[in-house]
């Protein structure tokens, strides 16, 4: 019988250690728990070449000196941003960071193994056996002993311990030797006995990496706008200079004309001085023009960081200019949809969601009674050598150990007061997701009329910049004939130089107001082909 035991220790040393390989894969994470998918394993391969599919622009702008001017059109502007720009590299090391406190979670299942060894020496007097006068006795103790801990998602703990004590005494001839092996198993029956509660904080960590990622995926939409705005805002301060200076020689080339007629005498003096005027403020409105020019090439350079020595005095070359795309777009419930399923915030606001679902279940759990059961086996061998007393280990000798053990404050307010926060938290969030579904709707719309009165406009000032080039012909008609005056000549080449102006700006306006549509829906990095991590809901 007695054997058998022994038979019986040894199996379950051997399911302890099967246990321990199992345990290391048996927590399952949120994407199977909760039905969604796991965070990206590795979030440093954000916008790498291979995902952003844009031809051959990757080779292209390897090809570019980093000392000359930098020649791009709208997309090899997105790729190098995604690749250069500083805020971006910043943002994408957050889930790296928050992936570590997975592993951190994760450590509460970790076995620990322990040991120890000591030695000691006992010098004393005592009574003789005699018991007429005292003797000296050196006593020599060694102690050893060695373990291994492990808690399981089950509320299961496990202690293996191993453990040696000889002691050489000079009161006797011979050493004794003990050595025992024990097994010790803890099961949580009421607290700390439920899975989901005890594996709840490395599901949470889990959550948390995933709302890292979709804050970098808001974070790349914020830059893929301010991207191709600054590019359109620098093509449009580039036309506007075009303007200015095809204005002032417009105003110029008038001044002469009118110097030329009062010199034959067919124009007042008082006539060169509103053509000079005019001229004047060309040249005011150009000085503005270059500065605005100057400003948003250091936007664009910021955002762009191409790199070299000389950053900021590279020269840049664009290779396309404003014009409208011929898009014509879905219905806005179409739009809303994408919205309700892309925007990051949203899918943000709906992990926070669930990680106060496993709060509620982790704090209710919190609220029951510890009541754990508990049973330890264990033998022991003696001898006078440490080898025969391991040997002695298979003896008949055995002790066990059973029981109960209850811990319960009779209040337990903290505990309950944990649980009410987590269940108020829950449903906070719970009312921040229908609000934010809210928001995200009146955004999508709103972006979507600004998309259309921006297109409307561009029809609208292009008939309006037309009607101004036959408005200043007739009065430059009007002026050779001597019907009109300089100054309505100035007047009309004025209302001409502002239509222009907002012509091409209704375009760009219109331009914009596409790539706001498309990151208010969550759609923007995917119409560009650019993956990132948090791309699905």
């Amino acid at each position: 019988m007695f054997k058998n035991l022994t038979v019986v220790l040894l199996q379950t040393i051997l399911l302890f250690f099967s246990f321990m390989a199992w345990s290391c894969t048996a927590v399952k994470p949120p994407s199977e728990v909760m039905n969604y998918p796991a965070a990206s394993p590795d979030s440093s391969k954000v916008f790498t070449a291979d995902e952003i599919h844009k031809d051959d622009n990757t080779t292209e702008l390897s090809k570019q000196d980093n000392q000359g001017p930098i020649e791009v059109g709208i997309e090899e502007t997105v790729l190098m941003a995604m690749q250069n720009n500083q805020g971006l590299v910043v943002e994408k090391m957050n889930p790296l960071i928050q992936k570590t406190f997975e592993e951190q979670e994760q450590s509460v299942f970790d076995p620990v193994f322990g040991a120890g060894l000591s030695n000691k020496r006992s010098v004393a007097e005592r009574l003789s056996r005699a018991g007429s006068a005292t003797e000296s006795s050196t006593v020599d103790t060694m102690d050893g002993s060695a373990y291994i801990d492990k808690l399981f998602p089950t509320g299961t703990n496990l202690s293996l311990l191993g453990s040696t004590n000889i002691v050489d005494s000079s009161l006797y001839s011979d050493k004794l030797a003990s050595t025992r092996l024990g097994l010790t198993v803890t099961q949580a029956i009421l607290q700390g006995a439920d899975i989901k509660a005890n594996t709840a904080s490395i599901q949470q960590a889990w959550i948390d990496t995933r709302i890292s990622e979709y804050e970098l995926r808001g974070f790349a939409e914020l830059l893929l706008e301010a991207v191709e705005s600054a590019y359109w805002n620098l093509a449009m301060a580039e036309r506007r200079i075009e303007i200015y200076n095809d204005s002032l020689t417009l105003a110029e080339k008038q001044m002469s004309e009118v110097q030329e007629r009062i010199k034959i005498g067919k124009l007042a003096e008082t006539e060169l001085a509103a053509a000079q005027a005019e001229v004047a403020l060309r040249r005011e409105n150009l000085i503005n023009a270059r500065s605005d020019l100057a400003k948003a090439q250091l936007v664009f350079l910021q955002i762009l960081n191409p790199g070299g020595n000389n950053m900021w005095d590279r020269k840049i070359v664009l290779k396309n200019q404003p014009m409208a795309p011929d898009v014509e777009l879905d219905k806005i419930e179409e739009h809303v949809k994408v919205a309700m399923i892309k925007r990051a915030d949203l899918n943000q606001a709906r992990r926070e969601v669930e990680k106060g679902e496993l709060e509620v279940i982790k704090t209710k759990n919190g609220i029951l009674p510890k009541l754990d059961f508990f049973i330890t086996f264990g033998k022991t061998g003696y001898s006078g050598v440490f080898n025969e007393s391991v040997k002695n280990v298979g003896g008949d000798s055995y002790d066990v150990v059973g029981g109960l053990a209850l811990e319960y404050p009779p209040l337990n307010r903290q505990a309950r007061a944990l649980h009410h926060r987590a269940v108020l938290t829950k449903q906070q969030a719970i009312e921040a997701v229908h609000n934010l579904t809210q928001i995200v709707e009146v955004d999508v719309r709103s972006a979507y009329i600004e998309v259309n009165r921006a297109k409307e406009q561009i029809s609208a000032t292009a008939a309006t910049r037309k009607l101004q080039e036959e408005k200043l012909r007739a009065e430059n008609e009007k002026f050779r004939v001597g019907k009109s005056t300089s100054l309505l000549v100035a007047q009309a080449q004025r209302d001409l130089v502002a239509s222009q102006i907002t012509e091409i700006e209704a375009v760009v306006t219109y331009l914009k107001a596409l790539v706001n549509l498309h990151r208010m829906e969550g759609s923007l990095l995917d119409r560009r082909g650019i993956n990132t991590p948090g791309n699905r809901q």
